[in-house]
């Protein structure tokens, strides 16, 4: 039996959470219902509860506070938190401390069963208590549902082809469908939560509540659908009769009502939905799933928390084909020259080019994934190298896809290319001071005995003129200044710390004329050896 605590300062609330739903067929029991922060403390300490559901605001000890002492006290316990639509930065701390769901008010019964069998469901698993009958059924489940996103992923990895079987009897028979003849169309649902890497939690609990809503609204009306999930975005294949195709088009917009309701919990979390178009053949549903998704391009002229049924930008290939390449002139011209200033500004003109035309802005996210691969081009062509340049790549367009507006993207390619850039020419510098930390270290181990520039050039890989150039770049001394330096810094050591007479002192260190040394001596120190002694010592 799981237990439940319930938390709300309102008892209409607590009463309504308690009368909704037949506990005792959930296998759950509510063990305590409190109505203030440190009540609900209590009693988890007392019940030690799997569940928790609890305002987000409460007198006593606020919802958040609960969250993170109820975790401290008994770390697997379940959390679903209740939240009004104006508690949207209550709610985003919480979930950062583990809530696995969350009800907006005013609840209803449908979510908090859904719910609550979700949150049954995972307990089960962790504590291994689901009976031999209930293991089969769920590995039988999980296994039709693998074979179905199996079909689903194929079709849209383009591995079906067109004269491949694809008849309805076929992919039923296969794959576990249940399709019928009639529709098949597909709708997008694009989560847009930035390419700030803290959202992962945020858009784990969108994403479940979409599949959630959308099986809700859809599943009455449809012979079958399938859900398929990447990482900010859900694609759902539905196949339903002809007559119904109104009626599917108005659930979408439902659908979008109550995400957008969902949403005040997610503040940076913008939805956009997409419409496929309707076809009766399977051999054409892929066509279906590119126009969704040339929907939701529309969404970088069009804006965010919208439903897009039409794609007004043909494409243009050609003019920005023509763009990328007078922008790869000046970009090669800037990376060439290890130039960030110019970078920079070749990217801000990008931007601001991309933002003033609609045509070019719905493309944002394809313009900005080959400016990337330009840069990358351009800079292995010139030997600048960035590590791990695929993962780097990948990196990039997996947050590249999160960003919903131009300005977000474009600004997020600025950075990425950027700092990149940073971490190119900082490497470059280490690779040319390498040879002359070399040299330095061979000079200092050698300072004793004639040593020419030859010998040190030859001994870090470089031919004698080149090396002069780089060591007076790098160290702001020629060669024979920086022996001379090494020298003099150990006569003067020798000179303050032993009994050692000048002509030791001067072979000591590498000379073999005193005259010679007394000289070099004078001119670095303006005092000859031996007042330098007697000033120092």
């Amino acid at each position: 039996m799981i237990k439940v605590v319930i938390a709300d300062d309102e008892e209409k609330v607590c009463q309504l959470i308690y009368h909704l739903v037949d506990w005792k067929s959930l296998d759950m029991e509510v063990v305590s219902i409190a109505h203030n922060g440190i009540e609900a403390l209590e009693q988890v300490v007392v019940y030690k509860p799997d569940l928790i559901i609890t305002d987000i605001r409460m007198p006593g000890y606020d919802g958040l506070e609960v969250i993170k002492r109820a975790k401290s006290a008994k770390s697997d316990i379940e959390i679903i938190i209740i939240s009004g639509y104006r508690h949207f930065e209550y709610a985003q701390n919480a979930i950062k401390y583990g809530v696995g769901d969350y009800l907006l008010k005013p609840i209803k019964k449908t979510e908090l069963l859904d719910t609550l069998n979700h949150v049954k469901e995972k307990y089960l698993l962790r504590t291994n208590q689901l009976t031999s009958e209930e293991q089969l059924t769920l590995t039988y489940r999980n296994g039709i549902d693998k074979k179905r996103t199996e079909f689903l992923a194929c079709l849209l990895s383009f591995q079906y082809k067109e004269d491949e079987d694809m008849t309805v009897e076929y992919i039923n028979r296969n794959y576990y469908y249940h399709f019928h003849k009639g529709l098949f169309q597909f709708f997008i649902f694009k989560l847009d939560c930035g390419y700030h890497k803290g959202n992962n939690s945020s858009l784990k609990l969108m994403k479940d509540k979409v599949e959630q809503i959308t099986a809700v609204y859809i599943k009455e009306e449809c012979y079958d659908f399938q859900i398929y999930s990447t990482d900010c975005g859900i694609n759902v294949l539905c196949n339903y009769e002809p007559e119904k195709r109104r009626v599917m088009r108005k659930h979408m917009k439902d659908i979008l009502d109550e995400l957008l309701v969902q949403k005040t919990v997610f503040g940076q979390i913008n939805i956009t939905i997409g419409m496929g178009d309707a076809v009766s053949d399977l051999h054409k549903v892929f066509h279906s799933y590119f126009m969704a998704e040339e929907c939701i391009n529309e969404r970088f002229v069009l804006g965010n928390d919208i439903f897009i049924e039409e794609i007004p930008y043909g494409d243009n290939r050609e003019e920005w084909n023509t763009l990328l390449g007078e922008l790869q002139k000046d970009f090669t011209t800037a990376i060439v020259g290890l130039n960030r200033e110019d970078i920079a500004g070749v990217l801000e003109k990008l931007k601001s080019t991309v933002k003033a035309s609609e045509a070019y802005a719905v493309k944002s996210l394809k313009i900005a994934k080959e400016v990337m691969q330009s840069y990358l081009t351009i800079a292995r062509s010139n030997q600048l190298k960035i590590e791990n340049e695929e993962i780097f790549y990948q990196n990039f367009c997996f947050y590249a896809n999160r960003c919903g507006n131009s300005e977000a993207l474009f600004h997020f390619l600025q950075i990425t290319v950027l700092q990149s850039f940073d971490k190119v020419v900082e490497d470059k510098r280490q690779e040319n001071t390498k040879p002359i930390r070399l040299a330095k270290q061979f000079i200092l181990q050698n300072y004793k005995r004639s040593v020419s520039l030859e010998e040190v050039s030859s001994h870090v890989g470089f031919n004698a003129s080149y090396f002069s150039s780089l060591f007076k770049k790098e160290s702001g001394y020629n060669f024979l200044e920086y022996l001379s330096e090494v020298r003099m810094n150990k006569a003067k050591e020798l000179l303050k710390e032993t009994s050692m007479s000048v002509a030791s002192v001067c072979e000591a260190v590498g000379y073999s004329d005193l005259k010679h040394f007394t000289k070099s001596f004078k001119k670095n120190t303006g005092l000859k050896p031996n007042e330098y002694r007697k000033l120092y010592s």
